[in-house]
């Protein structure tokens, strides 16, 4: 019964049982018992409006962000994601559940905890199709996340033990062994191949100076994520959109993340990322960042988040249980 027409209810009683009243004795005992039970009945309808106060606040905290929160531990995808808007993709779950979460969630935590789309985006890797009797002119139209498959998101506890192993992961990078390892917990993970830079200086347009093309050395971290490159030739500063593979076949440039890093507190430019020419990896040749395989570079971006540690040194020598174990070409020069 609503408020009003409780109101007008009692005045009805009260006006029936007032002319009621005058007559007997009888009658004033009934007027007694109505009214006891108008009481009550009031009484019964304020406890349930104020119940459902309480029930309308709960559901108004829990909706800004309480522990009530129900939210989808998975998404299913509606519609074949290729490369070009994978990105798009993934950020558009991080700010749809972000500010839901009592943790940060990011792009990262995202693709760490459904590791299947690592696998599928390293599987672009143009000689890998190539392998496979398919030959990939635009990387950039392959289908990574295919419609109705699934992405789990975190839950809290997940989520810290994700953010724990980034805290724990470090990049090494060893230039004379032509060797990126990505190390979590001091637990060896992955071993990459790599090209570094040349052994010279040279002109660029980049800079507009002599520079020095050798990898820098030095103690750093990852500071930033280029996932949509634009190529430039660096010695004449001119764009371009399309490389000759190793095989001799032309393809538009891949869509593949760039990292940038940050060594002794410099940022020099010297990147990670991926080489379309794999035979030049195992050589100085870059000018000066480290080259990789196109789907190592996948991995390795997924297993560095911003803030990952990263160390680049020139170690001629490798050891196991302190005896020398391997020796490496001195291919800058350091020990003359």
């Amino acid at each position: 019964m609503q408020p009003q027409e409780l109101l007008l209810t009692i005045k009805l009683f009260k006006g029936i049982v007032i002319v009621l009243l005058k007559k007997t004795d009888m009658v004033r005992f009934v007027y007694v018992v109505i009214w006891t039970l108008l009481l009550i009945l009031t009484s019964c309808n304020a406890k349930n409006s104020y119940a459902l106060e309480e029930r309308q606040m709960e559901r108004i905290i829990s909706n800004t962000g309480g522990d009530d929160v129900e939210l989808p531990t998975m998404v299913q995808i509606k519609r074949n994601v290729a490369i070009r808007e994978y990105f798009d993709y993934i950020d558009s779950l991080v700010i749809r559940y972000d500010s839901l979460l009592p943790y940060p969630l990011s792009e990262h935590i995202i693709v760490r905890n459904n590791p299947w789309i690592i696998d599928t985006l390293a599987n672009t890797d143009y000689y890998r199709m190539i392998s496979r009797d398919s030959f990939v002119y635009d990387q950039r139209q392959l289908t990574v996340l295919p419609k109705g498959s699934k992405l789990h998101i975190p839950d809290s506890i997940k989520a810290n033990q994700i953010l724990g192993e980034f805290a724990k992961t470090e990049i090494d990078v060893n230039i004379p062994e032509f060797k990126l390892r990505i190390f979590q917990d001091s637990v060896l993970l992955y071993t990459f191949p790599v090209r570094v830079g040349q052994n010279r200086e040279r002109y660029l347009k980049f800079g507009d100076r002599i520079t020095d093309l050798r990898t820098k050395t030095g103690i750093g971290t990852i500071i930033d994520h280029v996932r949509h490159p634009e190529f430039y030739n660096p010695a004449n500063g001119r764009q371009f959109y399309v490389t000759k593979r190793d095989d001799g076949k032309t393809t538009i440039m891949p869509q593949i993340p760039w990292i940038e890093t940050e060594i002794n507190g410099i940022r020099n430019g010297q990147m990670i990322h991926p080489t379309t020419n794999p035979e030049t990896l195992g050589k100085a040749y870059s000018n000066g960042c480290i080259g990789t395989r196109e789907a190592d570079a996948w991995i390795i971006y997924y297993y560095s988040p911003i803030g990952t540690k990263l160390k680049i040194r020139y170690d001629l020598k490798t050891y196991e249980e302190g005896r020398v174990v391997a020796l490496f070409k001195d291919i800058y020069g350091k020990n003359n």
